[in-house]
């Protein structure tokens, strides 16, 4: 990907880019949504933390957004999450 994974402090969210069909898709969680559907247990652990354990879930569900129709930037909620379990 051309650019890494991080964590965006003024929109409190990790922003990253999910490759489908050969293009980047932008796409972001917010670090309560990260932490309520990943880690609950995990407030005060770093985002870029839990983001990397649940990377590939995370991927899954930027996928099934797109499929869906979504148009970037794809915002994951807490239910994106769960739909993938």
């Amino acid at each position: 990907m051309s650019q890494a994974a991080f964590f965006h402090a003024d929109s409190n969210a990790v922003r990253f880019w999910v490759e489908i069909d050969g293009h980047p898709v932008g796409a972001s969680i917010s670090r309560d949504a990260l932490h309520y559907a990943l880690r609950p247990d995990g407030r005060n652990e770093d985002p870029m933390e839990t983001f990397n354990a649940h990377a590939a879930q995370l991927d899954a569900a930027v996928r099934r957004r797109v499929a869906g129709g979504s148009i970037e930037p794809v915002m994951l909620r807490e239910h994106d999450l769960r739909a993938g379990a």
